[in-house]
């Protein structure tokens, strides 16, 4: 297990951009009528945002650094650290975060540097952009998360593709002396790979043409060999077993007072797992804001996402404080703690 703590780090400001086109889950003819009441219901899901053809994720991150830059009056000069979080990059290579810096106009003495998580992506990659600003190595720097979830699932399966959208998000941290900063809970499980798996398309498995196909699993799982495959139980059993226990854990290791604690942000998996959790953890609802029933499960985005739609007021406007705790692909988990004080927080975009 792995505990972090680093001082002397804040969130400045925190932005999201989502597509403009909506798919509904009230009336695409994905779904069964006889299955869609009861699916909507135990997912929590009516409608997620999908990017049209040729917007990528970097794209929608792209949107919510400018605004948020711009909100924040920062000098572009000014920004040491760029990390782009996703599973949906621009190429297999050049790194998607150098394209992002030269299309943000940063100084080319910004290090930048791409991380392959999916849905524990945020919580992960505040962690790494924390522990760089840490000693005042970097003053100022940018977390971009954003995935496209309607690309990496088939749009021929009736059992995922409803529960995923896109979107693109973007967290500026600054250095600031005194402040508490941020503690973590990191944990792996690599045995669970074919959990959430695209089995071809990298280089163990390469494309070949039959993979292309679409073929039938059975109880509306259709999808090719390069569509994400996921194991629903397995995952449902992981998410309520490891998303309390980190949280629990984080709380242990660290002195916090889980009732001190304004706002409890959990990857937005889907309705049944998230109020599992809140339940295990004896939380009210009050305190777990949820914006999958809008947006969907956005993988490495839900976290920020669900705190710009669903708390920006209150963020914008008080001292909070905040456990965030994510779950997903790899297997990959972890808790994070931090306080947010008179943030910018621009309203949502769309893209």
């Amino acid at each position: 297990m792995a505990f972090l703590s680093f001082g002397n780090v804040r969130i400045a400001g925190m932005a999201a951009c989502v597509p403009k086109e909506i798919d509904d889950n009230r009336t695409t003819s994905l779904i069964r009528d006889s299955e869609r009441e009861n699916l909507i219901e135990s997912i929590g899901i009516i409608q997620k945002r999908i990017a049209p053809k040729g917007v990528c994720a970097s794209d929608l991150c792209l949107e919510s650094a400018e605004r948020l830059i711009e909100e924040l009056e920062w000098e572009k000069s000014e920004i040491q650290a760029l990390v782009f979080v996703s599973q949906t990059p621009d190429y297999i290579l050049p790194a998607t975060a150098c394209i992002l810096q030269e299309r943000l106009g940063l100084s080319t003495e910004c290090m930048t540097f791409d991380v392959s998580l999916g849905c524990s992506g945020w919580v992960y990659g505040m962690s790494i952009v924390a522990s760089l600003m840490g000693e005042k190595n970097v003053t100022k720097a940018l977390l971009l998360c954003g995935d496209l979830g309607t690309r990496t699932n088939s749009p021929k399966n009736r059992s995922d593709f409803p529960l995923f959208g896109d979107a693109g998000t973007c967290t500026a941290l600054e250095y600031e002396e005194g402040v508490e900063g941020f503690k973590f809970h990191l944990a792996t499980d690599g045995s669970g790979k074919e959990v959430i798996i695209i089995p071809y398309g990298g280089y163990r498995n390469p494309v070949i043409p039959e993979k292309l196909e679409y073929i039938d699993y059975g109880n509306g799982d259709v999808r090719t060999g390069i569509h994400a495959k996921m194991d629903g139980l397995s995952v449902f059993s992981f998410a309520i077993t490891k998303g309390p226990k980190s949280v629990m854990m984080l709380c242990d290791q660290f002195g916090i007072d889980m009732d001190g604690i304004d706002c409890f942000t959990f990857h937005q998996a889907n309705k049944i797992i998230t109020d599992k959790i809140r339940k295990k953890l004896k939380l009210g609802e009050e305190k777990c804001p949820n914006s999958m029933q809008f947006f969907g499960n956005t993988s490495c985005a839900t976290i920020p996402l669900t705190l710009v739609t669903q708390r920006y007021a209150e963020m914008s406007s008080r001292k909070m404080r905040h456990i965030g705790c994510a779950f997903g692909v790899g297997l990959s988990w972890g808790s994070v703690f931090f306080e947010t004080n008179h943030i910018v927080v621009p309203k949502l975009i769309e893209y």
